[in-house]
């Protein structure tokens, strides 16, 4: 942007400065989070998932379930959650387009999970791109989850570990510099205030360009002070908070070539024939600012070892104001970009949540009962202003269009004015009760089951161009959903399992209600999964595989008679199969990885665009992903990265094809003494020039080889 402004990393001056002053602490109080030992038995530390649903280890979880540790992303240096995912194959990236938000958009298992992010057990919303500073681990629960997390969770659901006040304390910072002006500082600072209570914060500061793209500028800073009492108690509270802000010059990549171009007939329904770094923006008009507040209270209270009472309260709040540059071509004879169109938001959306969980673990007879019940009650809003070029000024002075092949990032433009009639208004009230129970039947087999009732009642305000008037649209579904599996456990280190389970996906999921969708029942999905879970190497590596079929039933499609009216008529499905592993071979040396196929088919539809027996769009058929580290002294370790996507076509219509790539990281590590390490970091070392994520009439290209350089400081 032509102001720049004070560097996201100086809000953390004062703060590091006032932790650096303070007499160091004993190192080994700190070795959690940065000791090479730490790294090595990452295998071990991340059996199960945070949430209180699940009472089993991960071994006796008849469900896929990846955990990507803290310990592994600072291995790789990462910066934002899309980077971490990239870990979790079946998971592909997604550009903002057709009214969704730009930020964390992504598919699981070939369905969209953009609404299926969650924050220690909460629902996030908004729309932003989140960075893992304050994360413990991120937790991926793939098939249809509704039992576990409510509406939504087609392909599974994403939740994000927060870090918590611990007793013992420690003082980390991390400081980061690279390739296009990048510059990263964190810092973790947790500290007992006594026997039983203690206070951490995690901070950070980020400022970059993107290495490879013209202009665009990632710029935000973050904040999360957690207080925890009682600790090591029966009874337990934590509060915390959590902001995060982003000022960015923001990127919709490149246009596709439609295929109705005759000024490139080589390259229709294809990526543009253009330097990757090309931004079609203009940067006097350009940009995004976001900022996310989250306050939460949990309370755990242990009437003894065998029965729990938690509670979670949070508040919580996303404000968007961005304007960024949808690139289109502006005519089928030239190779002129349409800049007169940009994508805006000026939102806000907010949460009031409230999770009451009890878990009991009891013998009926022979048979060991671990019980889980619970209830959930959220309101939600969500208020967006649409905005559009001033008509005066439009017809006088237009905004000028970019050169495909020679973008200028200035030129003239339109001053953006509110719609009077283009305000969207969205409240909705949720109320849920569930109870899961998984029956131990001797030492070979468990039985689990699930049951969860969701009622979601929405009322929608906007303009209804059909009657001139101001309309307010409501709906109200009540679902209810399922899950059941059976474990074998042939040893104690070994698993086989087969589970069935739903999930719905009602008209107004992502808070939005059209005249054409305010009379549709939710879309049903079911899945069927069987697979196999190994530990070996004394617990140290575990092996997983599954198969799997995700069906959705009844998916929205146009009627033929009337397209501006939708039906449930429609299909799809998608056929997989998973392995995974993670942990360590030996002390030395740790493995993380997996691959999975999918096959995703459109089997019934009524749109005249699409046709039977096509491939669902952002569903790569292969995916995987590779990343060993290896230990040669206590001092000096390496580590190696591979990642690999297949080709995918950006639609159902089988218009445009991404083509499929593999990138290649690296990694050096270096620890100097006990307080300080440093670690260099390398991306994409083979400068593979790729489409990173795929949007309907843009993609975003993937960065260049990018290298950073990081020190760790412990005190």
């Amino acid at each position: 942007m032509i102001n720049r402004k004070i560097p996201a990393t100086a809000p953390l001056a004062a703060a590091l400065a006032l932790a650096v002053a303070q007499p160091a602490q004993a190192y080994e109080a700190s070795a959690g989070a940065t000791d090479l030992d730490a790294v090595h038995v990452r295998g071990e530390r991340t059996q199960k998932p945070s949430s209180p649903k699940f009472t089993q280890p991960l071994l006796d979880t008849p469900q896929t379930v990846t955990i990507v540790p803290a310990e592994l992303m600072q291995e790789q240096g990462v910066a934002t959650l899309r980077d971490a995912l990239r870990n979790v194959p079946g998971i592909s990236m997604q550009a903002g387009e057709g009214g969704v938000p730009a930020g964390d958009n992504l598919s699981l298992r070939g369905f969209s999970a953009r609404t299926d992010l969650f924050v220690d057990g909460i629902r996030d919303f908004g729309g932003y791109s989140r960075d893992p500073f304050n994360l413990e681990q991120i937790e991926v629960v793939k098939g249809p989850a509704s039992t576990q997390t409510g509406r939504g969770s087609t392909g599974g659901s994403i939740n994000l570990a927060s870090k918590t006040a611990r007793l013992d304390s420690f003082n980390n910072v991390g400081v980061s510099v690279g390739d296009d002006s990048l510059s990263r500082v964190t810092g973790d600072f947790n500290h007992a205030l006594g026997e039983t209570s203690a206070f951490r914060v995690n901070l950070m500061g980020h400022d970059s360009d993107v290495n490879g793209r013209d202009h665009v500028e990632n710029q935000r800073w973050g904040i999360a002070p957690t207080l925890a009492y009682g600790l090591g108690t029966d009874t337990v509270v934590n509060f915390s908070l959590f902001h995060l802000e982003q000022d960015n010059v923001p990127d919709y990549g490149q246009p596709w070539v439609p295929g109705t171009n005759n000024a490139l007939p080589d390259s229709r329904n294809d990526v543009a024939p253009v330097d990757r770094g090309n931004w079609y923006g203009i940067l006097e008009r350009d940009y995004e600012k976001t900022r996310t507040d989250m306050a939460t209270v949990s309370i755990e209270h242990a009437f003894s070892d065998s029965l729990k009472l938690q509670n979670t309260t949070r508040w919580g709040v996303a404000t968007r104001d961005s304007v960024i540059t949808a690139p289109r071509f502006a005519s089928n004879d030239g190779t002129s970009i349409n800049r007169s169109a940009p994508k805006t938001r000026d939102s806000r959306d907010s949460i009031l949540a409230n999770a009451t969980n009890l878990t009991a673990g009891f013998t009926t007879g022979a048979v060991k009962h671990d019980l889980v019940a619970g209830v959930e009650l959220s309101h939600e809003k969500s208020k967006n202003h649409a905005r559009i070029e001033d008509p005066a000024i439009a017809a006088v002075t237009p905004t000028s269009p970019a050169d495909l092949f020679d973008p200028d990032p200035h030129g003239t433009f339109v001053l953006l004015i509110r719609d009077p009639l283009g305000t969207v208004m969205t409240e909705a009230d949720s109320a849920a009760a569930y109870v899961f129970d998984t029956l131990t039947l001797g030492d070979h087999w468990e039985l689990s089951g699930g049951l969860r009732w969701d009622r979601f009642a929405v009322d929608a305000l906007d303009y209804d161009d059909d009657t001139a008037a101001w309309v307010t649209r409501s709906r109200t579904d009540e679902v209810l959903s399922g899950r059941i599996g059976a474990v074998f456990k042939p040893v104690e280190n070994g698993s086989v399992y087969a589970a069935y389970g739903t999930s719905f996906n009602p008209s107004a999921e992502g808070l939005s209600l059209s005249a054409a969708l305010v009379d549709l029942e939710p879309e049903k999905s079911r899945t069927l999964e069987l697979g196999t879970k190994w530990n070996l190497f004394d617990n140290h590596l575990t092996l997983t595989s599954a198969v799997f079929r995700t069906e959705k039933t009844n998916a929205r499609t146009p009627d033929p008679d009337n397209p501006d009216v939708m039906t449930l008529t429609g299909e799809q499905r998608v056929d997989g199969f998973e392995v995974g592993f993670a942990g360590r071979i030996t002390r030395k040396w740790t493995v993380t990885g997996g691959y999975a196929w999918l096959d995703g088919e459109l089997v019934k539809t009524s749109d005249s665009r699409e046709a039977p027996g096509n491939e669902l769009g952002n569903t790569p058929r292969h995916s995987a992903s590779l990343w060993t580290t290896y230990a040669f002294t206590e001092a000096l370790e390496a580590g190696l990265g591979v990642q690999y996507v297949g080709e995918r076509w950006t639609n159902n219509r089988e218009e445009r094809k991404a083509d499929g790539y593999t990138t290649v990281d690296a990694m050096i590590g270096y620890r100097v003494n006990n307080m300080l390490a440093l670690r260099l970091n390398g991306y994409n070392l083979a400068n593979r020039e790729y489409v990173d994520r795929v949007g309907g009439g843009h993609y975003l290209p993937g960065a260049e080889r990018t290298f950073m350089l990081s020190a760790d400081f412990s005190f």
